[in-house]
């Protein structure tokens, strides 16, 4: 499995009619030991384990959705088995399938809500789960003071880094804050244990105070700050 991310964001909001998908209540998980999946935001994956052949064959076919996890540490004993995963993860919607003749396939997944594992399966070849959907609840916007300080540590971490104009569109107002927030969080160059405690923030204005501190120490950290994507 590799995994490749894309930058762009589309300028109108793909997500406006997520409302009237239905996010089935037993999902296939997709464990991985390097990747953490955030709403509102793409994940291009390169599939080529038969069990995931077969896992992105049954979604396509039924409920459209795969379950992104975080392995926990120790993972690398049992990883084709079912070695334990973090509760919490994102749900993404499988929106696009390129089949390759030899079985292999390239998929992208929309990201929807976050979920939390209620029960796991393994009757089949990958790994299954009932899910409870955590929902973005009553948040739709950072306060500006929060939007303003997350941005100003931002800019200064980014001064001194030569990709710096990579960066330019996510400062423009018209960018939600909710895609500002997940899209920094899962190109920042910080560990899976990070991006994962950035995921399980109760809430936006949560994730953007855990974000600006991890930028922060990474800023201050000599050592820490190795680059973005």
């Amino acid at each position: 499995m590799q995994t490749g991310h894309e930058r762009e964001q589309p300028q109108r909001d793909p997500y406006e009619h997520q409302a009237a998908f239905q996010i089935p209540e037993r999902v296939p998980v997709f464990a991985l030991p390097n990747v953490v999946f955030f709403p509102r935001t793409y994940l291009p994956l390169h599939i080529f384990e038969p069990r995931y052949r077969q896992m992105v064959v049954d979604a396509a076919a039924g409920g459209q959705c795969i379950a992104m996890a975080l392995l926990k540490e120790g993972w690398e004993t049992d990883y084709y088995g079912n070695p334990p995963i973090y509760s919490i993860g994102c749900i993404g919607r499988l929106v696009s399938v390129q089949p390759m003749p030899d079985g292999r396939s390239n998929i992208l997944l929309q990201g929807l809500e976050r979920y939390e594992i209620r029960n796991e399966f393994f009757d089949k070849p990958y790994r299954e789960a009932t899910i409870s959907v955590l929902g973005a609840g009553v948040e739709p916007s950072l306060a500006p003071e929060v939007r303003h300080a997350l941005m100003t540590v931002l800019e200064q971490y980014l001064r001194a880094r030569e990709d710096a104009a990579t960066w330019e569109g996510m400062f423009r107002n018209e960018v939600s804050d909710e895609i500002l927030v997940n899209t920094l969080s899962t190109y920042l160059d910080c560990t899976p244990l990070e991006k994962q405690f950035l995921l399980e923030a109760e809430g936006l204005h949560q994730r953007a105070r855990r974000l600006n501190d991890l930028i922060q120490f990474m800023l201050h950290d000599q050592h820490g700050a190795k680059g973005w994507g």
